[in-house]
């Protein structure tokens, strides 16, 4: 018996957990728009610059009642974001390695994943493997990336900030009329 081929594109998930297989690959970063537009916008990756990922499924029995389907991902790419300290590209290994629990409806996704540690998804006929890849690693990215010690020393702003006048009074020009009407 030969094994089945899978789209990436058009993942069975059920068929592939079910027979236990596997697939990686890499795919160049330009194909992952969002990703690829988290890059600083001075140091934007090379057209050579590629997501390696490896996707693995797995059926679990479980006693009286149908097999669990599991898909196990991994991902990394190499990005350069912007240090929210001095603003300069930091290169970044961006990892993502998840467990995902497909069950058969939206409804009883969402009750589990409310009640499990595990991620659990919808069953679909078809699952676009690199959609789920490129969320993946769009939540692995630091929230406030910035180098350890910046490479270079942080300038301070530019511009002298404007003096802050006191407001006029808001009364001031009442006072003033007064003034013209009791001295003339």
């Amino acid at each position: 018996m030969t094994a089945r081929e899978f789209d990436p594109a058009r993942l069975d998930v059920a068929a592939f957990a079910k027979e236990g297989a596997t697939l990686a690959g890499h795919w160049p970063l330009a194909r992952l728009e969002r990703l690829g537009a988290a890059a600083h916008p001075e140091a934007p990756p090379a057209n050579d610059a590629a997501v390696a990922w490896q996707a693995r499924g797995e059926s679990r029995a479980v006693r009286g009642a149908p097999a669990q389907v599991w898909l196990h991902l991994e991902a990394e790419v190499q990005l350069a974001l912007v240090c929210q300290r001095c603003l300069q590209p930091l290169p970044v290994q961006v990892r993502s390695q998840r467990s995902f629990l497909f069950v058969p409806g939206e409804n009883e996704a969402a009750e589990l994943d409310a009640e499990a540690e595990d991620d659990v998804l919808a069953l679909t006929r078809a699952l676009d493997l690199g959609e789920l890849i490129e969320d993946e690693l769009l939540l692995s990215l630091p929230l406030v990336p910035r180098h350890e010690a910046c490479p270079l020393p942080l300038v301070a702003s530019a511009a002298p900030e404007p003096a802050v006048a006191d407001p006029p009074h808001p009364f001031a020009a009442l006072a003033a009329l007064k003034g013209r009407r009791d001295g003339g």
